[in-house]
Formats: C-alpha cells, structure tokens, sequence
C-alpha cells in the first residue's frame, strides 16, 4: 500500500440505526476499494466487518470495525458503527476521530430511533453528515417520505445531492444533481451508466439544482457573488461551496444507494472523496495544555488511540489517529500515560479481519499497532513534548447490576475476564464494592450488559448470573444523644475493661459546638464515602488515659463503616468523649475500642436515625407525544420535576430520581417511547427518605441479614 498523504485522506463513520443497511455498505466499499475481491453478506456471515462470535450469532454490529478503501488514488477510512443506543460508545469513539459521518436510513422506515439519536450526537460532537438513503431497491422503498422526513427531523439545510427515477422492485436509476446527469447501475454492481437526464425529470431536476446551487453560494461570499452575477455556479463551483457547507454543518447532503445490490456506492464514495473534508480541512485536536494539533505531516508526531482491542493471534490492538507528523515502524515514541517509551514493532492497516503491515503513515491517517505497554483507549504518543489530547467524552452509565461466578473457584477469573472487557470498552465500569460486598458492573442497557454475559459465559468459559444491586445507603443522626458502655471480661489471668461515656450530635456546616462538656482536643476527618466526622476529646482528670482516645475512635470508625441500622456507611456526626473508668491493670486498647464502638451503636439508636438515599439528576430526551407516559412513570418513581426544555419535537425533561428507583429503567423508557427516548443520569447528592421508605429498607435488611446469619 502506497503511503497516502493527509489530503488524500477521507476520515468516514458509517453510522444510523439498526438494520439500515451500514456492515453490507462498508463491505460494498471494501469492494470498490479492492479490499476483497468478493462481497460478503450478514446473512451469510461473511463479512469483514461483522467477523466477531458475538456478532455472528446476533447478526448485528457489537463494536465499531476499523476498515479502509483505496478509490480514485485516495484512501477512505471507514468506522462501521454499531446501531444500538447500547452501544453508542463505539460510536463516539469513531465520532471523535472522522472528519465526516455518513448516516445510512433504511428507505422503507424513513427516520428511525438510532437516527434521532446518533444525529444528537453527531451535533454535540460538531461533526459534519452525510446521509445516505440505503435499500431503494426494496418494494416498500419510499425516498420522497423519507426526504421529508430527514428535513423535518434535521432542517431545511438537508438537500438532495440525488434523487432516484424508480425507487423500489428494478430501482437502477438516480439523477445526480451536481452533475445534472442520469446515473445507471447494473444489476448487482458493475461501472455506471452516465447519460442525460429524460425530459419528463428535466423540470423536477432544474428546480432542485438550483435550490443546490443556492445552498452552495451562501457558504461563500466569493461564490454568492459570482451566483448574483452570473445567475448560476460551475459544478467546480459548487463542488467548493458545497464542500465548506459540509465542513461547518451548514449543508447535510442526500445520496441515494441499494448496498446489498451494490448500485450507486462507486459514486457515493466518488462523492466522499470530492466533498468531504480531509483531515486538515476538519477542527485540530486539542490538547489538554491548549495546544492545537492541526494534522500537519511537518510537525512531530502525536498519536491518539482512540480504541482498544483484543485480537485472536495478535493480542491487544491499539487504533490509533496520527494527528501530527508522521510515524514509522520501529520509530520509538512516548507513553504520556505512563511516561515510558514505547517501540512501533509494526505498523498495521485494518478493514476488518484483514489486515495489512504498512511502514508509514502521515498526519490524518487512521492506523494500528500491537505490543504497547499500558495503553488504553485515550492514550497520546509523542515524539517529543508532553501535550495530551483532550479524552473523549463518553457518556455515565445508565444500567447497574450484580454480578457472580456460579462456581466461587471462578471468582478470580472473572475478575480478570471483566478487567480484559474494560479495557475495550470505556463506557462499562466495574467495582469490587466494599461497601455493598458485591460486584458492580455497569455499562449503557440492558443489552450492553447482556453482551458483558455472553462474552464472559462463551469466550471465557465462566458460568455467572445477575442480581439486584444494593443501593450505597447513608445513615445518619437527627438529635444529640448520650450513652455509656462498659466492656469487662475477666477469664482467668488480665481481663479486659473499658468504660467510655460520649455525647453523639448531628453534624451540619456552621453548627456551634456544643457547651455542656469542655473540649480538650479537636480531630476532623473527611470520611472516603463523603461527609464528615467530628472527633471531641473532653476527658477531665484522667478519667480515660490519652493512649486509650485512639483505640475508642477506631471502634467507633468501626461501627461508621457498618451502621447500625442497615449496615450502610454512616456520616455527618459529632462525637464527644466526656466521661469513662480504667482499670489499672486490665484495661487494654481493645477493651476501649470495643466500649467505645458499642457505646456509639446506642447513642446512635437514640439520636433520631435516618437513612440517607443516592438522588440522581436524571436528564430525559423523549418526544413530546409520550411525555405523558414518561411523567407518570416518573411518579411512581419518587421523581421530582425540576424543569423542562423543549427541542424541536422533542422535550428534555429534568428530574431527580432516588437510585433505588432507576433498577432497569433504560429498558422500561424504551418499551413506554417505543425506543425513541434516551436519558444520562449523574450522582447529585445524598437526601433523607420518608418514613414509610425507611421502614421497608430497614425490614428489608433485617431480614437478608437473618437469612445470612
């Protein structure tokens, strides 16, 4: 493969919702682009691009699959995403490294959920679109609903860059309206047929090339000044100014294609290639110290890895996009992860399963290597220097559950198994709570997490279920309260004594410190699971020996790391040591520890406790036809309205929501909405639950822990 320079270089997502058709376009470029000499098909389970076990046997797209395509002495990269809202890490992965998103609507559906939802990202990630109107060989093919649909959808800055003569059963015909030519396909692909277009579509042709040429004019002023003068634009002409409308989002081009039966892709990338962006034309990576990394060959080199993989025979795989400079095998570079230096052993080009060893690459281009040490998805390679490109922003976790090995001998393997999938995934977490003694997992639905089982169960060979998580509960105090607690055991030889008398308050911000008790000595600490404990030594006449004050605030720390109502974290609370008895001879730092922990266990009891609960500020995207739905669902949820924002057709409604109400409510919005709503939830705060929630908590937990005993 010859070494492509920056601006022969086409950076393309192949984006949209499921079943649009995207893996069978990719294969088809692949074609085109003589990356296999033969088309494979999903149903066939053979192609390049959905090549996974896990994506075989689903027959969908899991990951995002790096390919590439050699057309017109220029190189396409291509990232086939997947379609799922589960999966939208992927997609974001790619949406950070393309200059363009091609997104591919299935004809006979017009403008589905994954488009809604993928367009919302592409918009937040300033990421040009093309879109491409796919299957227009299928009897249900409707492109004129389909256009009116995309306008409505996303604006009038959609235009027709084509429009099909006979969409449906026989479908080879499209007007190309930069051209202002008649293109035929063959039958199941060959070289198309330009001719001149039939007289009963010329009127139909001029009106929308004329709304094109305007389109293109007023993305420049030089060219708005030639249309005003000369009443119309070369197709060079409009090739420019349709090409900056691109870049800056101002023009969102249709095309028309069948995929499966390969008519119209040779021209779709013909397409790409002239008007798309290259890299040097698209916004620089920045760095996170300012600097912009504008894809100049010239400057030294900076890498991006935007994804990670596991491949059979090779390992982990590192994608990564050159973003200055250039690199080279066997070029040594530096890990800002890790700040070591790394060896480039190879230098590889992937479309799919295949692949191919390269020596170079250049700014803009998309490449891989192996053997790299500690290099996770949004690791920066230098030459020299230390900028760091901005992370990508992937979205928090919307679907948690815990997860166990059925054979507890797995347990250790499952571990490493969940550690190996995060990292090629940066939107599943995974935790080994100590607070809740579970394994957490978490990732985008439902679904995602099923994938996580499949995965662990088939390539893993681990048997494991799924259970309800705990919710990371708080307890906490209301009033003051006092309580004494005398430890003595004597059994033969020391015994063991330790009396301690405390005074436990509630504590807040700006509270006064209480009066009743002198305090001799002050300790704060910030507790790791948030508030605080406030630690008073008020000891008089050596009533309790300073070597002991240690000893009683680890048993209270104790009892603070497993409440005494449910077991949960305890926080926000004054503890004063006023009072106490020692023994000269069978006092010890244990006996005081345990006094003072049962002490604290009583004071507690008696300070009006409360159970704080996590509170989510939930955001949710949903049409404005099921808001209804949506709203009373949220009701029964202890859902707080906070405020609502409308877009378009959509309303973004604000509310928080107890975490213990949000268990498998990606799947219940999507069943209520039909699919078309979305939402992203992040911690907000710690709030005390009513009464009546409290008990149910509290019975709930007596009766897991009499169980367990």
């Amino acid at each position: 493969m010859k070494v492509y320079q920056t601006n022969e270089i086409r950076n393309v997502a192949l984006i949209g919702g499921n079943r649009t058709g995207k893996t069978t376009l990719a294969e088809a470029m692949a074609f085109h682009g003589g990356v296999v000499s033969r088309r494979g098909t999903v149903e066939d389970k053979n192609t390049i691009s959905d090549y996974r076990e896990v994506e075989l046997e689903r027959q969908q797209s899991i990951q995002s699959t790096v390919m590439y395509a050699e057309f017109e002495g220029k190189k396409i990269n291509m990232i086939d995403c997947p379609g799922f809202d589960d999966f939208i890490g992927e997609t974001i992965g790619a949406l950070r490294v393309v200059d363009t998103a091609l997104m591919v609507i299935n004809s006979q559906n017009g403008v589905d959920v994954g488009a809604e939802i993928q367009w919302r990202r592409t918009k937040s990630m300033n990421v040009p679109v093309m879109f491409a109107v796919n299957q227009l060989d299928h009897e249900k093919a409707n492109f004129d609903e389909t256009l009116h649909q995309l306008k409505e959808y996303f604006g009038g800055s959609v235009m027709p860059f084509q429009y099909p003569v006979n969409a449906g059963v026989g479908f080879d015909s499209v007007i190309d309206l930069l051209q202002m030519k008649l293109l035929k396909f063959p039958a199941n692909g060959g070289k198309m047929l330009v001719e001149d277009i039939p007289a009963d579509q010329m009127d139909k042709a001029e009106e929308m090339h004329n709304a094109l040429i305007e389109a293109a004019a007023e993305n420049d002023e030089a060219l708005m000044d030639k249309f005003f003068e000369e009443g119309t634009l070369s197709e060079d002409d409009m090739v420019k100014g349709l090409k900056l409308g691109i870049a800056n989002r101002g023009t969102f081009p249709v095309i028309c294609i069948a995929a499966k039966t390969d008519q119209g892709v040779d021209r779709l990338m013909d397409l790409v290639i002239k008007n798309c962006p290259a890299p040097s034309e698209a916004p620089a990576m920045k760095a996170t110290n300012g600097n912009e990394h504008k894809f100049n060959a010239a400057e030294p080199f900076v890498g991006f890895v935007f994804k990670t993989t596991i491949e059979q025979h090779l390992g982990e795989v590192a994608f990564m996009k050159v973003c200055d400079g250039t690199i080279n095998k066997a070029d040594d570079v530096l890990n800002t992860n890790t700040n070591t230096k790394e060896r480039i052993s190879q230098l590889l080009v992937f479309a799919g399963k295949n692949r191919v060893e390269v020596d170079k690459a250049v700014a803009g281009d998309i490449i891989a290597t192996i053997k790299l040490k500690s290099t996770p998805t949004g690791t920066t390679l230098v030459a020299k220097g230390d900028d760091i490109i901005e992370p990508t922003a992937y979205p928090d976790p919307k679907f948690r559950t815990a997860v166990r090995a059925k054979n507890s001998a797995d347990d250790e393997k499952l571990g490493q198994a969940l550690n190996e999938i995060r990292k090629t995934d940066p939107t599943f977490l995974m935790e080994q709570s100590k607070e809740l003694k579970q394994m957490i997992i978490s990732g985008q639905g439902e679904q995602h997490l099923n994938i996580v089982k499949w995965m662990i169960e088939k390539l893993n060979k681990i048997e494991v279920e799924y259970y309800a998580p705990k919710i990371p509960y708080r307890e906490t105090i209301t009033k003051s309260a006092e309580a004494m607690y005398r430890h003595k055991k004597q059994s033969g030889g020391s015994g063991q004594f330790g009396e301690v008398h405390m005074l436990i308050e509630s504590y807040y911000d700006g509270m006064p410190t209480q009066t009743k008790y002198p305090i001799r000595a002050t300790e704060t600490y910030d507790l790791p699971w948030g508030g605080k404990l406030i630690y008073n030594n008020c000891i008089v006449g050596g009533a309790i020996d300073a070597r002991f004050m240690p000893a009683i605030l680890k048993g209270i720390m104790e009892k603070m790391e497993e409440g005494p109502l449910t077991g949960s974290y305890a926080r926000d609370i004054v503890v004063n040591i006023y009072d106490g008895k020692m023994h000269p001879v069978d006092s010890n730092e244990l006996a005081f520890k345990l006094a003072g922990r049962n002490a604290f266990k009583e004071a507690f009891k008696n300070a009006g406790p409360k159970i704080l609960e996590p509170i989510y500020d939930v955001d949710i995207f949903v049409p404005s036809d099921r808001m209804g739905d949506v709203m009373t669902d949220l009701q029964g949820r202890r859902g707080i309205m906070m405020g609502m924002d409308a877009e378009g057709a959509f309303q973004m409604i604000h509310a928080k929501i107890p975490l213990a109400e949000m268990n498998k409510y990606s799947t219940t919005l999507s069943s209520i909405t039909s699919g078309r709503a979305s939402y992203s939830m992040k911690f907000a705060e710690y709030q005390q639950v009513s009464a009546d929630v409290q008990g149910e908590i509290i019975k709930k937990y007596e009766e897991e822990h009499k169980d367990e005993e």
